[in-house]
């Protein structure tokens, strides 16, 4: 069967791209491995989906560490307010949290999901589950996908079929492999906004252990630091996760000698909380120092933290020195772990990496290798940080190359 498009890859930016391009009068062929759509996107923002960031469209490009400036035509037409609008208009309520992250009132990613599915069906788009095996071409261009349910014919197919990241999704790389048979380059995939491991058992005997409101520095192997958070992070069997530690991933270069340092009480300068430590001491001075700073710090991290200073958390609170407490205060403001790398990129929430930037055109996000190929959404080789970034280049690339489709 002849169609106007195919769209290769059931998520966020190719459902957007079909969404967009069957809105222009354009038949659409939505091809998806999995037995649903979206299959990602419902477990985005722990099941909750950071539909995308409350900011201007600059604001998103200033947060897209990798080829932010690729992004630029196509956020510049579809910025967030858009992507707000339309969930809004299609019968999905929003709320801004912290950080500016726009949710579905409902807190179910299931909602936005709907939301999509009902527009998909209501601009015509036809849905079939198939494996795509290649992208045929001949001399003008593409001519159509071979499936595991036959040949579709198209002049125009956009690939929007994800990055490596959570393969269970259908984010198997097939996309990778389709682009480079096409005469594309691929920069290697590799784990982006993704959890990090780390030297010795600090992190481990505290797993489980999530914390709030503390600021964060990543420090490159000369100790300087390229990157600075505030906000959630959390020790986990192998090393730490968390909101700032997903995001200071994006920056770790290759090598050895990567730190993150954690001041855990960002709210008190050095003397102050010196002050609040005395405090609890002669609070607390016939206790013993594993129960004397229960107040200050977690249960789980006290043991951790009196390792560091080399006192015994039998030793009564009495008894520790003004030289103990300056090595306590200077811990607490720069609690150090050392990364020793990255989780798997199965693991990452996103993939860095991808076809490369050059060689798709940024207003339309067409091929500029094989014409009527395009490409929308984490395929690219741009990432963002966490707070509904990528979801915000997923809109706007689908938006880009769906429009593009259509108009010529």
């Amino acid at each position: 069967m002849n169609y106007d498009g195919i769209i290769i890859g059931g998520g966020p930016a190719g459902m957007f791209a079909a969404i967009t391009a069957a809105g222009r009068g354009q038949k659409v062929l939505l091809l998806e491995r999995n037995d649903r759509l979206g299959k990602k996107l419902l477990i985005t923002g722990k099941g909750r989906c950071n539909v995308t960031n409350h900011c201007p469209g600059q604001e998103v490009l200033q947060n897209t560490p990798r080829n932010g400036k690729f992004l630029y035509s196509a956020m510049n037409a579809f910025p967030p307010e858009k992507a707000m609008a339309f969930f809004e208009e299609k019968g999905c309520a929003l709320k801004t949290e912290r950080g500016n992250r726009v949710f579905p009132t409902t807190d179910r990613s299931q909602t936005v999901l709907e939301a999509l599915q009902r527009e998909l069906k209501k601009s015509g788009v036809i849905v079939r589950t198939a494996r795509v095996l290649s992208i045929e071409q001949d001399e003008n261009g593409v001519i159509g996908a071979a499936t595991n349910s036959g040949f579709f014919e198209a002049k125009k197919i956009i690939l929007a079929t994800g990055g490596a990241s959570y393969p269970t999704t259908g984010s198997t790389g097939d996309g990778y492999k389709f682009a480079k048979t096409l005469g594309h380059t691929i920069v290697e995939p590799q784990g982006s906004l993704v959890p990090l491991e780390t030297a010795g058992s600090d992190a481990q005997d505290m797993q489980g252990l999530a914390l709030k409101n503390v600021a964060v520095k990543l420090l490159n192997p000369k100790g300087k630091a390229v990157y600075k958070d505030f906000g959630e992070m959390l020790f986990t069997h192998f090393g730490i996760s968390g909101p700032t530690v997903l995001s200071a991933s994006a920056h770790i270069g290759k090598g050895e000698g990567w730190k993150l340092s954690i001041d855990l009480k960002p709210a008190l300068e050095e003397g102050k909380l010196d002050d609040r430590i005395l405090r609890d001491l002669d609070m607390y001075q016939n206790r013993s120092m594993e129960n004397a700073l229960t107040d200050l710090l977690p249960r789980s991290m006290i043991p951790v933290v009196l390792r560091r200073i080399g006192v015994d958390g039998s030793l009564q609170a009495n008894s520790f020195t003004k030289q103990n407490r300056r090595a306590l205060v200077e811990l607490l403001k720069n609690f150090t772990l050392e990364i020793t790398g990255k989780r798997p990129v199965a693991e990452a929430i996103i993939t860095s990496g991808g076809v490369k930037c050059g060689e798709i055109d940024p207003k339309t996000m067409e091929s500029k290798k094989t014409c009527g190929l395009y490409f929308a959404g984490e395929i690219i080789d741009c990432d963002a940080y966490t707070g509904g970034f990528n979801l915000q280049i997923a809109w706007a690339t689908g938006v880009a190359a769906g429009r593009a489709v259509a108009a010529q």
